[in-house]
């Protein structure tokens, strides 16, 4: 039988390294080893006690915690999950942290400590475990200049064209549909920063909860070509935008006439989530058909993979993150196990491969895998 999962605690509030140490010790299967309230006495904890998975604080004494996390996934990549206070900066950092390699992060409430953090007790647990599974890798610098313009002969570099010349003879009613889960912020990234001005309307839906999307939607915004932003109710799906479903709402697609418009509401959770990807991709499926492209992309559980079954049979053509690439390979997994996928592809492959077919394949019928 495989040992506990062994964790420490980073943060600077001696109530908060207390309130963790007690959730996780509570646990059959995980043990907190150490508690640290500053980065660097954190630093020689992991030296010494090699845990499994941290949990860090952002804002601490000496060195914040985006600055540890960076050092961090550059020199000794591990499972990190992120606690950030749910505010406009808490959202910002939380972004940075995740682009920088947390796999998760949870909310921490602004008032109420102890009572909310033991309501959040289930979830902190929980994705302490999909990040002791996760697959970390060191982190690459990145710079913006570098995602916005591609490297000359990428499969992406299609900003030298003039605009509508790449995708000029593709129907406006096409739709790229995107979902993810932990692991999916950069995920998404990765794919949509490719993407070219002209491209079909893309919308996604990433677990994600309140207050947290607006700035997942305009750190995206910043890297694309397209325009990124968060859905709103009612509104118009145009092409060259990608609309990302709000935190702690429900998006779908419908039709108004000609057009798609989204539809974001209060509907209840579905497969425990809030926005869901079956939600989005039953919608794509019911409305969109044959002029759909499916997404997924890393993340734990099986949400979206029936609907996006659904969305094949439809006659969408689906792209499916591989296990080497995937953070948490277990929507993929799903996806494929119910021959939902068209293609399996390692994430980097993605947008190229989808690019390449709304080039030259738009007129043409699907060819089945």
């Amino acid at each position: 039988m495989k040992g506990k999962i062994r964790a420490i605690v980073v943060d600077d509030s001696a109530l908060v390294r207390s309130l963790l140490s007690e959730i996780i010790n509570r646990q059959p299967d995980m043990e907190c080893i150490g508690t640290a309230n500053d980065p660097l006495i954190a630093r020689e904890m992991i030296r010494e006690m090699n845990p499994d998975v941290i949990t860090l604080d952002v804002e601490m004494p000496r060195m914040d915690g985006i600055d540890f996390l960076g050092r961090l996934m550059r020199l000794r990549p591990m499972p990190v999950v992120m606690i950030s206070t749910l505010t406009e900066r808490g959202a910002e950092v939380t972004m940075k942290a995740l682009e920088l390699g947390a796999v998760d992060f949870v909310a921490k409430p602004r008032v109420g400590l102890a009572g909310g953090l033991n309501e959040l007790a289930s979830q902190i647990v929980d994705k302490i475990r999909i990040a002791a599974a996760a697959h970390v890798r060191r982190m690459p610098v990145r710079h913006a200049s570098a995602i916005v313009h591609p490297e000359p002969g990428a499969a992406a570099a299609a900003p030298a064209q003039p605009p509508s010349a790449l995708l000029g003879r593709l129907s406006t009613e096409k739709l790229i549909c995107i979902g993810a889960s932990t692991g999916g912020t950069e995920a998404i990234r990765e794919v949509l920063v490719h993407m070219p001005a002209d491209s079909p309307a893309i919308v996604i839906t990433q677990h994600m909860p309140p207050g947290f999307t607006t700035s997942f939607a305009t750190r995206l915004n910043g890297l694309c070509q397209i325009t990124v932003k968060e859905a709103v109710n009612g509104e118009r799906i145009l092409p060259g935008h990608a609309y990302i479903a709000p935190g702690g709402k429900q998006f779908s697609i419908a039709r108004s006439g000609a057009n798609y418009v989204a539809v974001v509401d209060d509907g209840p959770p579905v497969n425990r989530h809030k926005p869901s990807v079956e939600v989005l991709f039953k919608s794509a499926a019911a409305v969109v058909g044959r002029n759909a492209y499916g997404i997924m992309l890393t993340g734990m559980g099986a949400d979206g993979a029936a609907a996006m079954r659904e969305m094949r049979d439809a006659g969408s053509y689906n792209y499916v993150q591989d296990e080497a690439s995937c953070i948490v390979f277990g929507m993929p997994r799903e996806a494929i196990a119910h021959g939902a996928a068209d293609e399996v592809l390692p994430l980097t492959q993605i947008a190229p491969a989808l690019i390449a077919r709304l080039r030259g394949t738009t007129d043409r019928l699907h060819h089945r895998i």
